[in-house]
């Protein structure tokens, strides 16, 4: 499974590259195309395992002023 992750930036908050950085120490991947960034699970997360991810990308984007959203597919 993967769980893709969409940013929405904000002028007023933190610069799209430092965003990325930020994403990839979580193990993120950055797309091109109708998402952002992947996250790949090794094994189907169950929703422990999902919100424990929105979780971390909640913490990692705290104070950067971006709107994110989440589909696991």
């Amino acid at each position: 499974m993967k769980t893709y992750v969409t940013i929405i930036f904000s002028s007023e908050g933190a610069k799209p590259s430092d965003v990325k950085e930020r994403l990839l120490e979580l193990g993120l991947k950055a797309l091109k195309g109708n998402y952002d960034f992947v996250y790949e699970w090794n094994e189907e997360p169950d929703i422990d395992n999902l919100l424990y991810l929105a979780d971390k990308i909640h913490t990692a984007l705290k104070g950067t002023e971006v709107l994110f959203s989440l589909e696991t597919v």
